[in-house]
C-alpha cells in the first residue's frame, strides 16, 4: 500500500479520510504559531501604551484566549464542519448555563473588565479585599491574585472583589501611623512629650509635613500613657512603628 491509499484510507465510523485529519492538523499548528505571533507582537505593543499593568495583562489574557478560540474554529472548519454551527452550538450552551443560573463565568470575567478598565489597584499594591489581606500579584480572566504577607497565594473570584469594598493601603503616597506607648515622666508631661518629639525627629523616615503629634490618654504623678500620631511615605510604613517602639524604649529606659 503505497501513500496515496495510506492518506485515502476512511476512518471508521465517520466521513474523514486520514488525508483530511492529517491536513486539518497541519492547518491547527499553523493557526497555532500565527496565534503565537499575534499575542507576541500584540505584547509588545502594549509595552509601548501607557496602559496600566494590570489592565495590560488581562487584554493579553483576553486576546490569547480569543486567538485559541479562532484557532479552534479554523481546525474545525479545516475538517469540514460548518463553523456557523460551532458557533450556534456555543451559543446554546451559553444559554443552557445562563438558562440553569450558572452565571458565575460570565460575571467574573465582566467583573474582571471592569477592575482592569477602573484601576482601584496596581500590581504590588497592599489591599484588603473581600476579607483577605495581601499584595496584588495579578488580575486574571477569573479571578483575582493575592500574595498574603506571610507567602501564602489566594485566588479570589473577580465578582467577589467586585461586590466587596477594596481597601488600597498603598494607593496614597503617604500614610499615618499610630503608637500608643506608657512612659515614665521625663520631670513634667511636657519635657516628656518634648524629649519624645526630640527622638521621633532623629528618624529620616519620619515627616516633617505634616509633624508628628503626641496625645495625652493618661496620666499619674509617675507616668503618662501617651499616643504618637507620625507621617512617613508609604513605601516606608511596613515596620516603622515597630522601629520607633524600639527606639523610644531604649531611650527612655537608659
Amino acid at each position: 500500500m503505497d501513500l496515496n491509499e495510506i492518506l485515502e484510507t476512511a476512518i471508521p465510523y465517520t466521513k474523514w479520510q486520514i488525508f483530511d485529519i492529517v491536513f486539518a492538523i497541519i492547518i491547527l499548528i499553523i493557526a497555532f504559531i500565527i496565534a503565537r505571533i499575534l499575542v507576541t507582537v500584540f505584547k509588545r505593543a502594549l509595552k509601548h501604551t501607557k496602559l496600566p499593568d494590570l489592565a495590560a495583562n488581562f487584554l493579553v489574557q483576553l486576546v490569547t484566549s480569543l486567538f485559541y478560540v479562532a484557532v479552534l474554529l479554523t481546525f474545525l472548519s479545516a475538517l469540514g464542519i460548518t463553523v456557523s454551527s460551532v458557533i450556534l452550538g456555543i451559543s446554546a450552551v451559553i444559554g443552557l448555563i445562563l438558562g440553569f443560573g450558572l452565571q458565575d463565568t460570565l460575571f467574573n470575567l465582566s467583573a474582571g473588565v471592569w477592575l482592569a478598565v477602573l484601576e482601584p489597584f496596581k500590581e504590588k499594591d497592599y489591599v484588603t479585599v473581600s476579607g483577605q489581606t495581601g499584595h496584588i500579584k495579578g488580575i486574571g480572566l477569573m479571578s483575582t491574585e493575592l500574595v498574603t504577607s506571610d507567602n501564602v497565594f489566594i485566588m479570589i473570584p473577580n465578582k467577589m472583589v467586585w461586590n466587596s469594598a477594596i481597601i488600597n493601603m498603598t494607593h496614597l503616597p503617604t500614610r499615618r501611623f499610630d503608637l500608643t506607648m506608657t512612659f515614665n515622666l521625663v520631670g513634667d508631661i511636657d519635657s516628656t512629650i518634648k524629649a519624645i518629639l526630640d527622638q521621633l525627629k532623629k528618624n529620616p523616615e519620619i515627616l516633617r509635613e505634616p509633624e508628628p503629634k503626641i496625645y495625652i490618654l493618661n496620666i499619674t504623678p509617675e507616668t503618662a500613657d501617651l499616643q504618637i500620631r507620625a507621617w512617613v511615605n508609604t513605601e516606608n510604613y511596613d515596620g516603622i512603628a515597630t522601629v520607633i517602639k524600639e527606639n523610644l524604649l531604649r531611650e527612655f529606659s537608659a
